[in-house]
């Protein structure tokens, strides 16, 4: 007569080779085929069917080693000590359970659970918030990215005329300003008199900007969970384009660019008491300080808090200046106007220059060959270290043939 444990023995293997089918697949990154699936469910049938023949076999097992005196002694010891099933059972049991719930085991799976229990009198509940309960083997996870602090800036390479360079020499600009030159009626048979037109030049230099230098561990950049020197190569890029915009909007020329604010002209000094304020009438005066040759195609800009002076504006009519884009592609504007945010422009305050207004593209932005990021192998090599560092060569100025393209609101001092 064929034993419960043989035909235990035979189950596990129709499981194994259920499980190789399975496993085969998974590895190939596919499902079952049509044949797989057919030879699986044949699999999972012949074990469905040991299973009944195994509960069965097993009850008259126990039946008739009880009717056997030496059993029941025997059975009386056994009960008196934790019983023993074998690990592996346990094991393929209570995943089914983990799996599927209580309903999905055979009965004699739940006695091996129980049974399981029973060996251990001191029961706890499975957790992850407790370690030594199941939070050891849960994995932490962790974004792939880093929330990365964020502080607006730019405005001026959004509006400034980009010429790149091969080299970083003096780039001249000619100019020329013939509006003061006029034509004239021409008497008969008189000679035309001669009027020369004058030239000029504009220079703009170039200066190194480096973004400093940030050194790495060799363990940080084996160990970082996300692309450690893509997101260094970004930061050190933000770092140029801070100093730039700053020096482009500001700067005052000595050992670097010209900025726009420092090159453009006065439009409108505000009216006394304004030192924080912006009035409807200053702000047309500003605008038609422009010739309006320049008009078409000019823009303001200024601070995100002196356009939150300029959103409270309304016209004589109680018409609000500023008016949102209300199509894609459309922008909000101010009088009309198009504007631009960079908050190196200074904000509303006694004497400041807070806001510009006119042809923004005619300031040239010059830059030689692009922005270079470099990898320092070798030199941090003793501390097994690497060091990261970007520099860019750049200049820039406004190109004012001498009709004042740009010009700015200024506010009282007092």
């Amino acid at each position: 007569m064929v034993s419960s444990v043989e035909l235990r023995q035979e189950r596990r293997s129709l499981v194994e080779q259920m499980r190789s089918l399975v496993s085969r697949a998974e590895a190939e990154k596919r499902g079952l085929d049509g044949l797989e699936t057919e030879q699986w469910e044949k699999l999972d049938a012949a074990s469905n069917a040991l299973d009944s023949r195994i509960e069965r076999l097993e009850r008259v097992e126990r039946d008739s080693y009880a009717d056997i005196p030496e059993a029941r002694a025997a059975s009386r010891e056994i009960a008196s000590a934790p019983p023993r099933v074998d690990d592996e059972l346990r094991d393929i049991a209570f995943g089914k359970y983990l799996r599927n719930g209580m309903q999905a085991l055979l009965p004699e799976e739940r006695n091996i659970l129980a049974s399981g229990y029973q060996a251990f009198p001191e029961t706890r509940a499975l957790s992850v918030g407790t370690d030594s309960a199941g939070g050891y083997t849960v994995s932490k996870i962790f974004d792939t990215t880093v929330q990365t602090s964020m502080l607006a800036y730019g405005g001026m390479m959004n509006v400034a005329t980009r010429i790149p360079t091969a080299t970083g020499g003096q780039l001249l600009i000619p100019t020329s300003d013939d509006t003061g030159n006029v034509g004239a009626i021409l008497a008969e048979n008189t000679q035309v008199s001669e009027q020369d037109v004058s030239f000029g030049q504009t220079t703009i230099d170039t200066y190194t900007y480096s973004s400093k230098l940030i050194r790495v561990s060799f363990q940080l950049l084996q160990d970082a969970f996300f692309p450690l020197e893509t997101w260094l190569a970004e930061r050190l890029g933000e770092r140029l384009g801070r100093i730039m915009n700053t020096h482009f909007t500001t700067g005052d020329g000595s050992s670097k660019p010209y900025g726009i604010v420092t090159g453009a002209s006065l439009g409108k000094t505000g009216a006394a008491g304004q030192t924080t304020t912006i009035i409807y009438n200053d702000l047309v005066d500003l605008e038609h300080s422009i010739d309006p040759s320049y008009r078409v195609g000019s823009a303001f800009m200024m601070s995100d808090a002196a356009l939150k002076t300029l959103k409270k504006l309304v016209d004589g009519q109680s018409r609000p200046l500023w008016q949102p884009g209300l199509t894609v592609g459309e922008p909000s504007t101010i009088l009309g106007y198009p504007y631009y945010i960079n908050q190196d422009v200074a904000v509303p305050a006694a004497s400041a220059k807070s806001l510009l207004f006119g042809r923004l593209e005619k300031y040239y932005w010059r830059d030689v060959q692009g922005i270079q990021v470099m990898r320092l192998s070798e030199r941090y090599s003793d501390y097994l270290q690497v060091g990261f560092m970007a520099f860019a060569r750049a200049g820039g100025r406004l190109i004012d043939a001498g009709t004042d393209p740009v010009k700015y609101y200024q506010h009282p001092a007092s």
